[in-house]
């Protein structure tokens, strides 16, 4: 009989395991202090240079670093291993979803909610999703790799592809959809962040990595990445209860908001999902290859889209706000869809040759 149980325990830790409650737990701290002390936040919010907030900045690298220090770009010596599985992941992360992502945002902010939301919010709005759209995931993919048992080394290998397109692609395509849909580009601030949160952090986390190899292999990365998890966790926590700090008076006055910007984060999130297993399924792809496969595409690198939606629109802005959203939807989800692929594994071939 085919094994159809959830492996609920690995590879996802206590802190992982309930980031969607702890991310609620941050948003209910983040609305109560933004209430009771809005001086501080102000003196928070004034604490800039060149439109980067810099405790943000500091709480973005604590979440993006010890993410980065996963790619390992010696991996992208085998991308030519069983290309089927990279070929979907490519086509669906930057040819697919962010452009479903800004076709559903324009839907529901602009048409399917215009009565319920602000003309100046759903630009807001739809700008934090296209961030998210265009941000495919680079860590917890490791994660979702891990519970569906996929291939770890082809994992590595997609997700080191994914960032080095990233570095490239993820500006022009969050400049062309945010100009489509009519919102202001500050292409100096955009190019000032994917520096600052991508290519910084990737630089680092190489040369940590390699540093960390030469030392003592992969267990000393793997004790590293152990010891500088929490501070990713942290940082993640405290951006959020900065931003509905910053948030509070609006979502205490509308707070239907959260469940209208869900809306289309959910159905991006199992579309995008069913497009990528399906195209495998029909390709015959294995499923230890399969299954990751589709989970990178629905899966964000919300930590990106947080910094980004921070620094073009400030930290009080619809746009932050929305990509919060995402991080709020993003566990619950992906962990349904962990179950749902373990469930159908045996749609897929196992002979990993066949991909």
């Amino acid at each position: 009989m085919t094994d159809t149980s959830l492996p609920a325990a690995a590879g996802l830790g206590p802190f992982e395991r309930w980031l969607s409650v702890w991310v609620a737990l941050a948003i209910g701290a983040g609305l109560l202090l933004g209430n009771l002390f809005p001086s501080l936040f102000g003196a928070l919010a004034a604490l800039e240079v060149a439109s980067v907030n810099l405790p943000v900045a500091v709480l973005i690298w604590a979440m993006v670093y010890p993410m980065m220090v996963n790619v390992d770009f010696s991996s992208l010596a085998r991308v030519g291993d069983r290309p089927k599985g990279l070929v979907v992941t490519l086509v669906v992360n930057w040819l697919i979803k962010p452009f479903t992502m800004a076709a559903l945002g324009v839907l529901f902010f602009e048409h399917v909610f215009a009565g319920l939301i602000p003309p100046g919010d759903a630009q807001a709005y739809l700008a934090g999703v296209i961030l998210l759209g265009a941000a495919p995931c680079t860590a917890m993919v490791f994660v979702w790799s891990n519970l569906t048992r996929g291939d770890a080394t082809y994992t590595l290998v997609q997700v080191s592809v994914n960032d080095v397109v990233m570095v490239f692609a993820f500006a022009p395509i969050v400049a062309f959809l945010l100009g489509v849909t009519d919102i202001v580009v500050p292409w100096d601030t955009l190019l000032l962040s994917v520096g600052l949160y991508v290519m910084l952090p990737l630089l680092a986390g190489y040369l940590t990595r390699r540093n960390m190899v030469a030392k003592g292999g992969e267990a000393a990365v793997d004790a590293f990445k152990a010891r500088v998890q929490p501070f990713s966790i942290f940082g993640l926590l405290v951006t959020v209860v900065l931003l509905f700090g910053f948030q509070g008076e609006v979502i205490l006055e509308r707070p239907l908001v959260i469940a209208l910007i869900a809306v289309p984060l959910l159905i991006q999130s199992y579309s995008i999902f069913f497009v990528a297993y399906g195209a495998a399924r029909a390709w015959r792809i294995p499923f230890n290859v399969a299954a990751p496969c589709a989970m990178i595409g629905t899966s964000n690198f919300f930590e990106l889209a947080v910094a980004v939606a921070i620094s073009l629109f400030g930290l009080g802005s619809g746009a932050a706000l929305a990509t919060v959203v995402g991080v709020l939807v993003e566990v619950p989800v992906m962990l349904s869809l962990v179950a749902f692929a373990n469930r159908t594994k045996h749609w897929f071939p196992a002979d990993e040759g066949a991909s």
